[in-house]
């Protein structure tokens, strides 16, 4: 499928370019507001459900995310049988409910279940948003609308830190959930007014054992998109590692509860800093050349921090240059490797989308859990897990280029590189 001109792809979606990449936006931030906004208030969240062992706060966003990564996995069936819209809609209702729901939670069991529901109606946003773009644009156009998307999603967490912790300073920390269900009450209204349907009705599935099976084995057949899928689970794994123990880090090793919004806002900003860079420059260096290059730089960085965290270096503004050097690498990753997982498969994006998603959320989750559940009154597990997954995604990458970097290991490749 070759790439969408501007008016072709207002046609697709009904919108204009930057109303198209705005919906886009608030649509993945729905994710991130729901894992960053109530980091501050953990121990204030811990205190009031009766969570006595700090590492187990740590559940109240690793839930979130198994309940956002397992229920991808049938979205992008439902979407592609029944189409985009409705489909979205339905996700954006269980998500502000369930935000209202976790307000009102009194128990940890009653708070689990709430952010299991949560994730699992945040789950069809991510698809959701996925597949729209790819119905609109391909190859490089198509990464150029997801960094664009991804800046926007990335002011969520520059900001929604800090929200909170706005929030528990003059009111309850019940007030933060109360917020997720209102955003999901007012991006559902939003694009039940404004979105129409972006699936060609040629395009549709049925919900038939062959069909259905078809669109999973192309998704599971796909060198390019395996190995990038791979890649980008390893990458996620590191970040839900570094937002699993930020706020321990903060408080626990460098005795600095004050400055830990305004570093992790920080940190973030770089991240979205490499997102716009990368919307200006993908289209004239290509996907390969630039994540391949941060993806080494990556691995780089991850390692010195590494270094330093070892030999007892480590001091807060150590840790918060090289966090943050390591996101500006990340950020120049995140849309390219989800572009080029997801370009082989534009005639099954959604059941794609799902089970990309399915693999590097739950997968991420687990691997961030795992990094945040060694944390040691330390930052070293952490760092030391950022390496880890720099080095396996690298992997990844070379298995699925054929052990070339920079360039497609195929010329037939070329064109959505």
């Amino acid at each position: 499928m070759t790439s969408l001109s501007e008016p072709a792809a207002r046609d697709r979606a009904g919108l204009g370019f930057r109303s198209f990449v705005a919906l886009i936006a608030a649509l993945m931030a729905t994710n991130a507001l729901a894992i960053d906004a109530m980091l501050p208030a953990l121990p204030e969240i811990g205190a009031a459900l009766g969570i006595t062992e700090p590492n187990d706060r740590q559940w109240i966003v690793t839930a979130y995310l198994l309940g956002f990564g397992a229920a991808q996995i049938v979205y992008g069936t439902l979407a592609d049988r029944y189409g985009r819209r409705p489909v979205l809609l339905v996700c954006l209702v269980i998500y502000a409910l369930a935000g209202f729901a976790a307000a009102m939670a009194t128990t940890f069991d009653q708070m689990m279940a709430a952010r299991v529901l949560q994730g699992v109606g945040a789950a069809g946003t991510r698809v959701l948003a996925v597949s729209i773009v790819r119905d609109t644009y391909s190859g490089r156009q198509m990464a150029r609308v997801m960094s664009l998307a991804f800046i926007v999603f990335l002011a969520v967490p520059i900001l929604a830190p800090s929200i909170g912790q706005v929030i528990v300073l003059f009111a309850p920390w019940r007030w933060i959930f109360g917020l997720l269900g209102v955003f999901g009450v007012v991006v559902g209204l939003i694009a039940a007014r404004h979105l129409p349907e972006t699936l060609h009705p040629q395009d549709r599935v049925p919900i038939e054992a062959g069909p259905v099976l078809a669109a999973f084995r192309a998704c599971l057949t796909n060198r390019l998109a395996i190995g990038y899928t791979f890649a980008m689970t390893f990458m996620i794994g590191g970040l839900f590692g570094f937002i699993n123990a930020a706020q321990q880090i903060f408080v626990d090793v460098f005795k600095a509860p004050d400055l830990f919004t305004i570093v992790f806002a920080g940190i973030a900003l770089f991240m979205a800093l490499a997102s716009f860079l990368n919307s200006r420059i993908v289209e004239r260096f290509g996907m390969r050349r630039v994540s391949h290059s941060a993806l080494l730089a990556y691995i780089g960085v991850t390692l010195v921090h590494a270094g330093f965290a070892l030999t007892g270096h480590e001091t807060m503004w150590v840790f918060a240059v090289l966090q943050a050097a390591g996101m500006f690498c990340f950020g120049l990753v995140a849309s390219n490797f989800g572009a080029m997982a997801m370009d082989p498969l534009g005639h099954v994006a959604g059941t794609a989308s799902s089970v990309q998603g399915f693999v590097s959320t739950v997968g991420g989750a687990l691997i961030g859990f795992f990094i945040g559940q060694h944390f040691d009154g330390t930052a070293t597990p952490t760092v030391i897990g950022f390496a880890v997954c720099g080095a396996a995604a690298l992997v990844m990458v070379l298995f699925a280029e054929k052990g070339r970097l920079f360039r497609p290991h195929q010329q037939a490749a070329a064109p959505a590189e």
